[in-house]
């Protein structure tokens, strides 16, 4: 692979010789020495291996398990080790972990040092949040939240602060770790600049795997052992990273990552935007991209559903080629999407207001979870009438998929509960769910069913959030 330049811990590095998809939670531990950065689960659930990245959009937590060497060349890694001061001052963090007694058996501890840290850098107070892509199982959180919250107000460390000012020419200047490549080494990575550079390479292999943020692609080396070969890095490409606003419409760059698109969501569409907030963790949000929720099919993305309910159209390009077409059609079949081979995802276009949108996600935890169940529904009511709908499920079928008759069944009929309760019937004919381990097919459809009930108290104003009690 080609050289690979990056600060660690505030040294700048060289790494050659390694295959593009060497994890860097492996290459700290083995080549390295530094083990504070611990394997968990070795899949980005558990949080153990957080580390901190910070390049030209800031600083965040990522999960060194599933975070490969390529994907940091010109940025700033802080482990654990590089928390304290190059005289070995705590962290303010990492004191308050000790006074508020937050770690016992200790495992888990550096990456919610890590998590903490830079929440802290960043200013953030919703530790819940902040956390919940850190698991402990014998501390228990209140300690580890007390130590948060004790942290705050503390001034962030002069040593915190110089990542942000680094430039890449003093990180591909400095000494560190040289490590002999040669003509016998693994294959250089692709790692394009524009969209141009990509639709031209993946023309030419359209057998090769196109990696954003590496959320789901990271498994398919820890878990599945696989060759991925070839490779292309898409998180170079600052024009697929870009929210366009065209007044009526937003056009979302394929490589969005969940943060950035739950930050503009916020405003515009709440719903989605709280949809978003339980979508995995922290640590996942910021590597995991849209438009890779988007290609890799799953029939449990929580992506999918909500914008298909949204209307929303799918920009595929091919070389020089471009196509449009709504995204509920991009999904044919289970893990099978209408895309050629050398064709990638390069933006999904979205209306920029959706009042009636809500979007519900059911799971066994609240946090950081996969979905049983998540129905989003778009429902326009005129003058008492249901004039329009848009009713769509993942979890329900193989792909994520639109509630057609249950739609039809809505559409010219009054705004009612008598109606809601007709129509739920249909639900039966729009989906024949799968058992699994996360739920029944007769749960799956009771859940939609109710959801649809759910949907009509909220657009009337009865408070549904389930966080909440009320007498």
């Amino acid at each position: 692979m080609s050289d690979i330049a990056f600060l660690l811990n505030g040294t700048s590095v060289h790494v050659t010789g390694e295959p593009p998809t060497r994890t860097l939670l492996d290459w700290l531990r083995d080549s390295r020495g530094l083990n504070g950065t611990k394997e968990g689960c070795n899949e980005g659930d558990c949080g153990a291996c957080t580390v901190m990245v910070t390049d030209a959009a800031g600083s965040r937590a990522l999960n060194a398990c599933i975070l490969f060497l390529p994907q940091l060349a010109g940025k700033a890694v802080r482990t654990v080790e590089g928390l304290t001061s190059p005289e070995g001052t705590l962290h303010p963090v990492q004191q308050a972990l000790i006074d508020h007694h937050g770690s016992q058996c200790g495992f888990c501890t550096p990456g919610f040092a890590v998590s903490m840290a830079c929440a802290h850098l960043q200013g953030r107070t919703d530790h819940d949040d902040v956390l919940a892509g850190n698991l402990c199982r014998c501390t228990g959180y209140a300690p580890i939240i007390r130590a948060a919250q004790a942290a705050e107000a503390a001034a962030i460390p002069h040593w915190m602060q110089t990542d942000a000012h680094i430039f890449r020419p003093q990180i591909s200047s400095g000494g560190g770790l040289a490590e002999a490549g040669g003509a016998d080494g693994p294959p250089s990575p692709c790692q394009p600049k524009t969209t141009d550079d990509l639709a031209d390479w993946y023309l030419g292999n359209p057998d090769a795997t196109l990696i954003a943020g590496a959320t789901d692609v990271g498994l398919w080396v820890t878990k599945g052992l696989r060759d991925l070969a070839p490779i292309a890095f898409l998180n170079g490409i600052p024009d697929l990273a870009r929210i366009e606003d065209h007044g009526d419409t937003l056009r979302i760059g394929a490589g969005v990552t969940i943060t950035d698109l739950l930050a503009a969501m916020q405003p515009r569409h709440p719903s989605l935007a709280e949809l978003l907030r339980r979508y995995a963790s922290v640590q996942v949000r910021n590597a995991a991209t849209i438009g890779g929720n988007i290609a890799n099919g799953s029939p449990i993305g929580d992506g999918p559903p909500a914008l298909i309910a949204m209307g929303a159209v799918l920009h595929l390009r091919r070389g020089d080629t471009r196509r449009d077409l709504p995204l509920e059609d991009y999904f044919l079949a289970y893990r099978k999407q209408d895309r050629q081979p050398g064709e990638f995802v390069e933006a999904v276009t979205i209306p920029a207001r959706a009042p009636a949108l809500r979007c519900y996600k059911v799971s066994k935890r609240f946090d950081q979870d996969i979905s049983a169940v998540c129905g989003c529904f778009n429902i326009t009511v005129t003058e008492g009438t249901v004039t329009a709908a848009r009713i769509a499920f993942g979890g329900m079928a193989g792909t994520p998929k639109r509630a057609r008759h249950v739609e039809r069944a809505l559409i010219g009929q009054p705004w009612t509960v008598a109606t809601m309760t007709q129509a739920r019937t249909a639900f039966a004919q729009d989906y024949q769910p799968l058992t699994d381990m996360r739920a029944s097919a007769a749960y799956r459809l009771t859940v939609a069913e109710n959801l649809l009930t759910r949907y009509f108290h909220d657009l009337t104003g009865t408070p549904t959030d389930v966080l909440r009690v009320s007498a």
